[in-house]
């Protein structure tokens, strides 16, 4: 039947085709894609990179940042509040901090470019490329301003102003050279600095600097002077050696007091062991570990003439002679030792072959840092520690303990938390390696626990009946608050940001949704209107019936835009149908086999009601395809056989023997329905009446995995065509697609005419003209309105069909006739996996392919030109991996969401495409309600990643009230004053060179001293006198220069008005007029050599000074062009 309807004369054929265009679809294609058009960009990702590296924390705001090893940083807060920074280069960062509740955070790269984030913007503010190697880095706490260690010795100061969006060098800096004279040590050519932290408590005055050779020096900025210097090697040290004790044993250290004549020691990790800043623990290469205690600030000849035992202890986390480094250190103050005492975390230290581990440490030095104890011991045991951070626990804690969380960071992008009433429990136990449970980042949409095995986009038909129900279930749920999971008594610790604030539960409509299959045989469902998706349902096995294999793995998934219904497809066959919008007195539940159809009454829970299961074959499900809005549910097997069910009746229409000879996969079905179908998206809720009188008017397209294309009729299951198409034996197809080429023709009659002309395109592309007209001349016989109808709808209508090595498009009407010559034909270079395609005005105009190495092409249709050129890497710094085309899925206006281990992501190709609403949809990565009320700054006692206490005193009491109710907002303090002050104090400390700091401007009560031309002596000798008494009665004469000068008049400094005999008596000279004139020209005369003199001096210092700092200059270059093996 539908054969006959192909077989028309061409004058026939070509008189509907120019009924059927208007003339502007006869001149140009309407809405082409274009390169312009194309923007490919990330718009969500969930999870945590597989290549994660480095932590950050932002203690005020309770955000937690991750560097990756190419370029990329995850930003986590509360709420399921997540964000994607990529930067432009696929560089490691080795230093990642936050500017503390300002927005903003600071990256360092290993080419050591230094980059600032905006997180309200989610971008780069501001870069700069430092010339030398980065060494060591830190941030003042609660502040913009940073410090910069180098390979060359040299510490420097940065500031990031926000209002310029700068990174600015300032003119402070503490090279080597200045330490080396002030200290009056004998430093090597080649010294790096290793660490820099600024002092707490110090408002910024203090920083200590650790050089690479041991060296530590505590550095006052506001003096410009060395307060202290530890690490000599002629200290007395007390060795503590914190082994593993028997069970009958305490962990007691041993007192031996030891001269260490070792050579200088290289040190590999710092750390503050105390909030006051009077204790630094420090982490050696050779696996040591020391306290040292900077307490004791007395002179530098002082420190170098005295050894003490005092100053210094040593641990040693195992007995034997080769160690590893230590590479982190962090410390937790114990709440009830008064400073004196807490937990500190060691990686590294251990001997070298032994088991990877986290070790902390409880210690306690109350009695002084020579009597240092060691109170417990427990080791975590890792798999590829990567990085950890502390965090403030969540709830109440214990008075004895710290009150910090522990996050640990292992490859490959695995995150766990303990918390700190676990942690003290575990050290308070005997064992070393006791057994350990963490909570592990609550993924929000599961990719590996359970394994995600298929994903599938739903577009929400907003108009229907069920949108609203369903929008009005969704906003009451309120899943939001409730999607941090609690395990035992920890919950996730982390709770910055503000979600969004777009969800009404007025207005708001659920536009479309997000589905994945698990392996575990359930099926989850969100609401992926915004990009901040939200869990709808969580679909699992069906309660009150048993039927074997409903647990099986999903491999098939499909949903009607209409109906709001979902069909699941497993591995054992088995397929479930489930309304999402169920009646309240819905209960059955139909079990429909080939030949059985029974029916169950049961209790299902709240949400979506199973309204059947079809077992019609024990073979996976391959692919489902709703039809007929919703009506008609067809179903491809891995066996070959096709299946198609009426979802009106639940039952079986049609059940096929194998489509294909070979018994291959059923991999893409599409169903065409030939009726006036503009008259049922006017009223899609009446589908199911009005699709069932249209029966005997659809066609069912179906491809198995070797190309074989089989079109069968939608109502009967009678084969219309079955032809395996003239492609390579081995060719694997990809997908199929039906499409409406209302605008194809006048551009591929255009693409004809320049085919002559070369294309610049590794493909190959060849046009066929033997099906875009017909020669057939046989006659067909029209025997209804609704047969001419469905003969106009389909010469307007073409058939993509993409496989792994090359793109073929076909015309309708030839693939009904079982011709195999295509119109078009592209062939591929390299092996695609999967294709998706765009439309623009509702018309199929781009094809998306990609290709097994994680390349991705846009190409145009019908021509099937290469628009647009990227990747996975370049977009998402993925690597294509097997089986990610399974859980790929795709909209019509160029979104895809894709996964890749513990990473969801989407992608948005089209430039003008925004349907996630951004920037409005999109949550604040931090809350400008807390950065006003709480300027970080009032508390500068934490310090960079080593920060322990995140709310002391009145910043304590400002944070809890307003996380715990963000209502409240009052603070007695002016905080924004003590903010300002200390900025401004900051300002005045490094916006000079050291040493040349502006003096302090002097009081109005002061005396001004002013200098006399006549005073100043040029290239005389200068007398050099020893002193005596005569010096006292000079310096008191200067004292009573002002009341000589006034001889003895009133010191009062307001003028009066003399008279002119006053005046002539003071100032009038003996002799006459003309010797005075004489004396007054001499004067004038000495003074003029005097000033040309001081000219003349001035401009040889002035030459001087810039032959010096041109060789300055000249040497400044030159070292950095040296290299390490040249020094």
């Amino acid at each position: 039947m539908f054969a006959k309807l192909f077989t028309k004369s061409p004058s026939q054929r070509k008189q509907q085709q120019s009924q059927s265009q208007s003339p502007q679809q006869q001149n140009v294609a309407q809405g082409s894609v274009t390169r312009a058009d194309l923007d490919p960009r990330v718009t969500l990702h969930y999870g945590i990179p597989s290549t994660a590296s480095i932590l950050a924390f932002d203690s005020i705001q309770s955000l937690l940042a991750i560097g990756t090893l190419d370029g990329r940083i995850k930003v986590i807060g509360g709420d399921n509040i997540e964000a994607l920074l990529i930067s432009p280069k696929q560089l490691p960062f080795k230093n990642l901090e936050f500017l503390q509740n300002q927005g903003f955070i600071v990256s360092i790269s290993t080419e050591n470019e230094i980059q600032v984030w905006d997180l309200e913007h989610r971008q780069i503010a501001s870069t700069l490329q430092w010339e030398s190697n980065i060494t060591a880095f830190s941030v003042i706490y609660g502040t913009t301003y940073m410090y910069i260690g180098c390979e060359y010795g040299m510490v420097a100061v940065l500031k990031y102003d926000a209002e310029s969006k700068q990174i600015i060098h300032l003119p402070y800096c503490v090279p080597k050279n200045v330490i080396a004279e002030a200290s009056g040590i004998s430093l090597p050519d080649h010294l790096s600095v290793v660490g820099v932290l600024h002092q707490p408590l110090s408002q910024g005055n203090r920083l200590l600097i650790a050089y690479d050779n041991g060296l530590i020096v505590l550095w006052d900025a506001s003096e410009d002077r060395i307060v202290l210097v530890r690490g000599y090697k002629d200290l007395l040290l007390k060795d503590k050696t914190v082994v593993d004790c028997p069970t009958d044993t305490s962990h007691e250290l041993s007192d031996d007091v030891s001269d260490d004549t070792e050579l200088d020691k290289e040190i590999s990790s710092i750390c503050w062991a105390s909030n006051s800043g009077l204790v630094l623990a420090v982490g050696y290469v050779d696996g040591d570990i020391m306290f040292w205690n900077l307490s004791n600030a007395t002179s530098i000849q002082d420190q170098k003439a005295a050894k003490s035992s005092n100053d210094v202890v040593k641990l040693q986390l195992s007995s034997g002679s080769r160690r590893l480094p230590v590479i982190v250190l962090h410390w937790a103050t114990n709440r009830s030792h008064n400073d004196c005492g807490g937990q500190l975390f060691v990686y590294g230290g251990d001997e070298i072959g032994s088991d990877e581990v986290l070790t902390i440490l409880s210690l306690d030095w109350s009695a002084g840092i020579e009597s240092l104890k060691c109170i417990g011991r427990v080791d975590l045991t890792l798999n590829g520690f990567a990085d950890m951070v502390l965090l403030p626990s969540s709830g109440t804690t214990e008075s004895g303990g710290t009150g910090m969380s522990l996050v640990v960071l292992t490859n490959p992008g695995k995150l766990n938390v303990y918390n700190d009433i676990y942690l003290s429990a575990l050290i308070s136990q005997k064992e070393k390696k006791p057994s350990v449970t963490s909570v592990e980042y609550p993924m929000f949409i599961p990719t590996l626990d359970p394994y995600m095995t298929v994903a599938k986009l739903g577009l929400v038909y907003r108009d229907g009946k069920f949108s609203k129900v369903l929008s009005e279930i969704v906003s009451a749920a309120k899943l939001h608050a409730a999607q941090t999971p609690d395990v035992g008594a920890t919950k996730w610790p982390l709770t910055g940001g503000v979600p969004c604030q777009l969800l009404d539960t007025e207005v708001y409509h659920v536009e479309r949704i997000y589905i994945a299959g698990y392996r575990d045989g359930s099926v989850r469902v969100w609401d992926a209107t915004y990009p901040a998706l939200s869990l709808i349902y969580v679909l699992g096995e069906v309660n009150g019936i048993n039927i074997a294999g409903t647990s099986a793995a999903v491999s098939a998934l499909d949903f009607c835009s209409y109906t709001l219904t979902l069909a699941i497809g497993n591995q054992c066959g088995l397929v479930c149908v489930y309304k999402l919008v169920r009646s309240t007195d819905e209960k059955i539940l139909h079990f429909v086999t080939e030949t059985v159809n029974e029916v169950h009454n049961i209790h299902q829970e709240d949400g979506p009601h199973c309204t059947a299961v079809f077992s019609l074959l024990n073979s996976p499900v391959c692919t489902l395809q709703f039809a007929d809005f919703g009506s008609r549910l067809a179903i491809g097997f891995e066996s070959g056989r096709v299946a198609v069910l009426d979802t009106s009746t639940l039952s079986v229409l049609f059940f096929t023997d194998s489509v294909s000879d070979s018994n291959t996969p059923v991999i893409s079905l599409a169903v065409k329905t030939f009726s006036d179908t503009n008259s049922l998206v006017n009223s899609p809720e009446d589908s199911e009446s009005k699709s069932l009188n249209n029966l005997g008017k659809g066609l069912v397209f179906t491809m198995t995995r070797n190309a074989h294309i089989v079109v069968m009729d939608s109502a009967t299951g009678n084969i219309v065509t079955s032809q395996s198409l003239h492609l390579k034996t081995d060719s694997i197809a990809i997908s199929m697609y039906i499409l409406d080429g209302s605008s194809f023709i006048p551009e591929m009659s255009s693409k004809k005419q320049s085919l002559n002309s070369p294309q610049k395109s590794e493909a190959r592309s060849d046009f066929v003209q033997t099906n875009l007209q017909s020669e057939s001349t046989h006659e067909v016989e029209l025997d209804s309105n609704d047969t001419v109808y469905c003969v106009q709808q389909s010469m307007n209508l073409f058939i993509l069909l993409c496989c792994e090595d090359a793109l073929f498009l076909y015309s309708f009407e030839s693939v009904i006739k079982g011709e195999s010559n295509s119109i078009w034909k592209v062939n591929l270079v390299k092996p695609c996996c999967w294709t998706a395609t765009i439309k623009k005005n509702e018309k199929e105009l781009g094809l998306v392919v990609l290709y097994q190495s994680g390349a991705i092409e846009i190409r145009s249709l019908p021509t099937l030109e290469v628009l647009e050129e990227t990747s996975l890497m370049s977009i998402l710094r993925w690597n294509f991996k097997a089986n990610m085309d399974k859980t790929m899925c795709s909209s019509d206006n160029g979104q895809i969401f894709l996964v890749n281990g513990c990473e969801f992501a989407t992608v948005s190709l089209l430039g003008n495409e925004n349907d996630f609403r951004i920037p409005e949809s999109l949550p604040s990565l931090y809350d400008k309600i807390l950065e006003a009320a709480v300027p970080a700054s009032v508390n500068l006692s934490s310090n960079q990643k080593n920060r322990q206490d995140v709310a002391h005193g009145v910043l304590g009491g400002i944070i809890k009230n307003i996380k715990v109710g963000k209502e409240e907002h009052n603070v007695d303090v002016d905080l924004a004053e003590v903010h300002k002050n200390n900025v401004e104090h900051l300002e005045s400390l490094y916006s000079s060179p050291p040493f040349l700091k502006p003096s302090t401007a002097v009081m109005d009560d002061q005396d001004i001293m002013e200098l006399n031309i006549d005073d100043i002596k040029i290239d005389e000798p200068i007398a050099l006198s020893s002193p005596s008494p005569k010096s006292d009665n000079e310096r008191r004469d200067k004292g009573t220069e002002r009341e000589r000068l006034f001889e003895g008049a009133s010191t009062d400094t307001n003028p009066r008005l003399r008279t002119a005999e006053e005046i002539r008596a003071k100032y009038r000279k003996a002799g006459d007029a003309s010797a005075a004139a004489s004396q007054a020209r001499d004067k004038l005369a000495e003074r003029k050599e005097k000033l040309e003199r001081i000219s003349q001096r001035t401009e040889e210092l002035q030459s001087g000074a810039e032959n010096f700092a041109s060789m300055a200059s000249e040497l400044a270059k030159t070292m950095e062009r040296r290299k390490w093996w040249n020094i």
